[in-house]
This record gives C-alpha cells, sequence and structure tokens, in this order.
C-alpha cells in the first residue's frame, strides 16, 4: 500500500535534527526524500512558483538575534522559558534530552509542509514557511508564556508544595515513581480515597474541596506520601485501575521499550541496515490506518544515491563523471 505523501519530492537542505528528522517523517510517509545543501527560496522559485519552501532558523529571521546560531539546547529549552520553569528546588536549571526540541520543531514542519501542500492543491501557488526553535518552544510552553502575557507569576517545579495534590507525582514503596493527571479534583477525590483506603480522608474538612486541598497541600501530599510508601508501584496500579484514578507510571527507556503497549500500537520496527545488520527503530507517532507510514530504509550515507538521482534525473554517466570531478558531488 502506497505511503501517503507518496509522488511529492523532498529536497532536504537541514543539518542536525530538526529538519533532518522532517525529512525523515515525510519520507516515513511516502515522499521522495532527497537530502542536498541549501538553495534560496527566490531563485528556485522563479524556476518553480509551485515550490514549497520550508526554513528552520535558531531565533527568527529579523531582529537582533537573527544571525545567532541556535540549537534545541540553547532556542528551544532554555531561551523559550521552559528550563526556568522545569529548575530543581533549589533553582538549578536540569538538562533536556537530545533532540527534544529538534524533533518537536521537525513536526510542526511537517505540518506547515502539508498545509501548503493542501493550499497548492486549491491555488496552483508555492508557499514560504518559516520556523524557528524559539518560537516552537515558547508556543510548546503556551500556557506559561500566556499566564505571563496577562502578568501571573510563574510557579515552580516543587512537588511538595504542589498546588493540586492530585496533579503530582507519587513514590511507591518499591522506589517506582507515577504521576497523577486528575484537573477535576472533586470528581476524583472520592475514587482516590477509596483506592489509598483512607474514606476519612474524603470528608475531611481539611481536604474535601479542591481550595482546601489547595490550602492544605503540603500536609496532604505528606500524608499521601507515607500510605505511597507502604505498597510497591504494581499494587497501587491495580487500586487505581479498580477506582477510575487517572494515572500514569514513570517508566525508564529501558522499560518503554519493552512496554507491551508501545509494542501492541506498532512504536518500534525493524528494518536491515546494509553495515549492522537488523535495527531496531522508533515509528513516527501519526498513524495513518489507510496509508500506513514506514520506515523505508535507513539514514543514507553521504553521497550514497547521487548517481541514482542524477540519472534519473537525465544526468549521463559522463555528466556525472564531470560534476565529481570539479567535486560538486561526492
Amino acid at each position: 500500500m502506497s505511503g501517503i505523501l507518496e509522488g511529492v519530492k523532498v529536497v532536504e537542505m537541514g543539518n542536525n535534527i530538526a529538519i533532518p528528522a522532517a525529512g525523515a517523517i515525510m519520507g516515513d510517509w511516502g515522499a521522495d526524500v532527497i537530502k542536498v545543501e541549501p538553495f534560496d527560496y527566490a531563485t528556485l522559485n522563479k524556476i518553480n512558483p509551485r515550490l514549497i519552501y520550508a526554513v528552520l532558523t535558531g531565533y527568527g529571521s529579523v531582529g537582533p538575534d537573527k544571525d545567532e546560531r541556535g540549537f534545541d539546547f540553547t532556542a528551544g529549552w532554555a531561551r523559550s522559558g521552559t528550563q526556568h520553569l522545569m529548575a530543581e528546588n533549589d533553582g538549578t536549571p536540569p538538562a533536556q534530552r537530545a533532540g527534544m526540541y529538534d524533533r518537536t520543531t521537525g513536526m510542526h514542519t511537517v505540518a506547515g509542509v502539508c498545509a501548503a501542500l493542501f493550499h497548492r492543491e486549491k491555488t496552483g501557488q508555492g508557499q514560504e514557511i518559516e520556523l524557528s526553535l524559539y518560537h516552537v518552544g515558547v508556543y510548546t510552553i503556551g500556557t506559561d508564556i500566556q499566564n505571563a502575557l496577562m502578568g501571573l507569576p510563574s510557579v515552580p517545579n516543587n512537588r511538595r508544595k504542589a498546588n493540586s495534590p492530585l496533579w503530582n507525582s507519587y513514590r511507591a514503596g518499591d522506589d517506582r515513581w507515577f504521576q497523577f493527571a486528575m484537573l477535576q479534583a472533586d470528581v476524583h477525590w472520592p475514587g482516590l480515597c477509596r483506592a489509598m483506603e483512607r474514606p476519612d480522608l474524603e470528608s475531611d474538612v481539611r481536604f474535601n474541596t479542591t481550595p482546601k486541598r489547595t490550602d492544605n497541600a503540603e500536609e496532604l501530599i505528606r500524608i499521601m506520601d507515607t500510605l505511597f510508601s507502604l505498597r510497591p508501584r504494581s499494587d497501587w496500579e491495580k487500586r487505581f485501575k479498580d477506582n477510575g484514578v487517572i494515572y500514569g507510571r514513570i517508566e525508564t527507556p529501558q522499560e518503554v521499550v519493552n512496554d507491551p503497549q508501545a509494542h501492541a500500537n506498532g512504536f518500534f520496527t525493524e528494518i536491515d541496515h546494509p553495515r549492522t545488520g537488523k535495527m531496531k527503530y522508533v515509528t513516527t507517532p501519526v498513524d495513518f490506518r489507510q496509508n500506513p507510514a514506514s520506515i523505508r530504509t535507513p539514514a543514507p550515507e553521504v553521497g550514497q544515491h547521487n548517481e541514482e538521482i542524477l540519472l534519473g534525473l537525465g544526468y549521463s554517466w559522463d555528466n556525472i563523471s564531470s560534476l565529481k570531478e570539479q567535486q560538486v558531488i561526492l
């Protein structure tokens, strides 16, 4: 079955992770992706007015920092406010994991390209698209940024003083952690009390409404910490499921790659790599049921497909040899 972007040709001109990630996603979705070094939109648009041209920068194409070099660690994670908001209790800014904002930005790029393809089908016109790691970072934490726009202060991370004890992380007796996410706290409070085998807490005047649980959060979190330390996480999970408690286990990457739920939903695939043999990869998170995506090939080496692509464009072997002699291609 063909990929959903079959017939679309993508010229990918990025480095590091974000734009290559976008190219890889579109390749998995069926597009033919060709990686070359950059050209500019004004020149290429004269050759092909239907061209869709996406540009990613660190900080944007205008403004005092437009020429600053930016990576997801700096432009996305640090400059956006994310690193500040994720600081430890002592204020130490935490490091992000490699490529977090690159991959987020890559998916935004794909969304923009797909929207431009739809626009081209309607109008016949191409499009120049611009993104920046900085803007994607700000958009990603849009709730906190919106609060700042309204003049509201940022609330630092401190699980012992969480505004809502029902939206917080806890450690079970086997040192395994889980995360609660019960926005409608009053609805879920009775079920949580049953799961904890503390029905007395449900009507306790200190905790029986959301405002009271907020006012007495530190005390309630201490009680819950003590309770959850009495049993392993697996025991608590059964109790949570039986009582409609919204939670998620906090897993290590090693646990994720062995998680039956991840495997059941096709998070991973295996392909043959020309050097290392069979290798497992993470699949893209968008699942087209009628036109499934797939990782068709591993990432090519530099220049690996030069001859194949140029022959397909009508170049002769003599032309290709001449280009190699001039060091235009490898």
